[in-house]
């Protein structure tokens, strides 16, 4: 009899296991608010995410940040990027702490498979590689898109990707690859479910696709970057198309929640559905999105919800619908929308009231600078032409405030600042609430690399990830944030060998180590103490003029 219970309960678990949906979040990169034939855009082909648009429950106003990276790591978390070390796409300013907790982490604690599949773009180095972060399955590229440092030897149709952890260079179109890769993770046979995550490199620049995919458009009479743009997205909606096929094949179809979002606006020049702005700024173009989620018999197909949403509210309600706690130790920014997409709650009880966004090209974060605050009705923005000003300072006696009606001015074509003031103080405290808040939790200082580690020996410092004070001003690295847990001997090797110089210098924890080195060696040895700090590299010659400090370093642990 009890062997007969014991059975059952373990029947019950798997069963109850089981219940759970799987889940497929696949982001696309650039792809704005009317690049979707089903948002009006007459000159797009996207057959296959247009049905899936039919046959989701969609968000009208979903907000992101105007770029990348800030917006990955809101969705990772459900905290707004500010808090997690992530201040912008790249110099330095793209690396999330490791001890942030995304939702993959989260999945993967409770019994899912975890794959990514794509871009990650939160950081190349240990603690904070998706493999790092609870991604079991990972098949990405490094740094901010293919072909940048330090694969600067990969392109679209041969990129250089990183499978769980190994280096790779394969044949074939980069989103075919991703894919691929996501097809045979979702195909496993396996008893647990799944969560998937296909952060997509397209259509980013550069714009590489096959001509076959860009000539329809052009003969349309598109100008020949948008025809790029159309192509790649074109080949987006060929893949997009056979993994939902693949999952009605496999049976998933029903036990699976898709989304199917982007992470900012467009580059200019293109349709974007009569919203002002573009990629990078802080209008409606640049902030929202498509967003739609599909859950056959959860979620009532083509149900559109104007309601204001945003990426944070993305892992709060993923975690409910799959019975998962969030973090208790940390705030979590997000609010679950779960029983207002089932129906369970009316829309009059909508819990995202204010949305806050901050986007400055700089380490160097800033009251005031390029930000936002949105309410259902109001949209307060200030300095809106100041992201990339890595010396900005406000004046606070003269703020020149913007402030937009968006229920009787959608396209933000008028400012309303001066006849309503107390909606400006109103939002104004708020946004000051808020940026307090997030300068509170970690002083807006970048993640750390954390070098010597058994997870990640040798290191590879990339220039892509050290910490320029700006993108496009500073030219001179200053170094990476790194730490050492213990003292010991490290080997460094200049990775580019041009320009090297016959001494090779370490500064760390205020400390300039030398080494002289023949014309041959490209690797010095330091005895280096542990710590945190800045770490910088550079040669000099035999004067002492330091002749480069534009490379790559890989550091071992001996």
């Amino acid at each position: 009899m009890r062997f007969l219970w014991l059975t059952l309960w373990a029947w019950i678990c798997v069963a109850t296991a089981t219940a759970r949906p799987n889940v497929i979040l696949i982001l696309t990169d650039d792809q704005g608010y009317g690049d979707l034939g089903v948002h009006g855009n007459e000159h797009i082909d996207t057959p296959n995410l247009d049905a899936f648009a039919h046959e989701s429950l969609g968000m009208d106003r979903f907000y992101v940040n105007p770029l990348c990276s800030p917006t990955r790591a809101s969705l990772m978390t459900g905290r707004y990027h500010l808090r997690t070390g992530i201040l912008h796409t790249s110099r330095g300013a793209a690396k999330m702490f490791g001890d942030e907790i995304t939702i993959a982490e989260l999945f993967r604690d409770a019994g899912y498979r975890t794959g990514i599949f794509g871009k990650w773009h939160l950081g190349d180095n240990y603690p904070m590689r998706p493999q790092d972060q609870g991604f079991e399955d990972t098949l990405i590229h490094k740094s901010g898109g293919i072909g940048q440092t330090p694969d600067t030897d990969g392109d679209y149709f041969r990129p250089v990707l990183w499978k769980n952890g190994e280096r790779v260079v394969q044949d074939g179109y980069c989103t075919d690859l991703f894919f691929q890769g996501a097809l045979e993770f979702a195909q496993r046979e396996s008893d647990q479910p799944f969560f998937m995550y296909i952060p997509l490199n397209v259509p980013h620049g550069p714009l590489d696709v096959a001509e076959r995919y860009a000539a329809p458009f052009r003969d349309k009479g598109v100008n020949e970057s948008t025809a790029k743009i159309y192509g790649m997205l074109k080949n987006l909606d060929e893949n997009f198309g056979e993994l939902t096929a693949a999952l009605e094949r496999r049976g998933l179809a029903k036990d699976t929640i898709v989304i199917f979002m982007s992470d900012n606006g467009p580059t200019r020049g293109r349709y974007n559905a009569n919203l002002r702005g573009n990629k990078a700024n802080v209008y409606e173009g640049g902030i929202r999105v498509p967003f739609y989620v599909r859950w056959p018999g959860r979620l009532e197909a083509g149900r559109r919800i104007g309601r204001m949403a945003a990426h944070i509210d993305v892992v709060p309600t993923l975690l409910e619908f799959a019975g998962i706690d969030p973090p208790s130790d940390r705030m979590i920014d997000g609010v679950s929308l779960a029983k207002f997409w089932t129906g369970e709650m009316p829309e009059e009880r909508w819990p995202r009231s204010v949305y806050f966004t901050q986007h400055i090209k700089s380490i160097v974060q800033a009251p005031y600078q390029n930000a936002t605050v949105i309410e259902e009705r109001y949209k307060l923005i200030s300095y809106p032409k100041t992201a990339n000003d890595s010396h900005f300072t406000a004046d606070t006696n003269a703020i020149p405030w913007e402030l937009y009606d968006l229920e009787a001015d959608p396209g933000e074509t008028t400012n309303v600042a001066e006849s309503n003031p107390e909606v400006v103080a109103r939002l104004k405290a708020a946004y000051d609430q808020w940026f307090a808040e997030m300068r509170s939790e970690r002083n807006f200082e970048p993640g750390v690399i954390h070098v010597g580690t058994d997870a990640e020996n040798p290191t590879l410092l990339c220039r892509y990830q050290d910490g320029h004070r700006a993108f496009g001003t500073d030219p001179d690295p200053i170094g990476w944030p790194i730490r050492i847990a213990e003292e010991g001997a490290f080997s460094f090797f200049k990775t580019d060998r041009a320009d090297f110089g016959p001494t090779l210098v370490v500064k760390w924890q205020g400390k300039e180590h030398r080494q002289r080195l023949p014309s041959s060696q490209g690797a010095a040895t330091f005895e280096l103490e542990a710590g945190e700090g800045m770490l910088d590299v550079w040669t000099e010659d035999l004067s002492g003029k330091v002749l480069s400090r534009a490379f790559d370093v890989r550091a071992r642990r001996l």
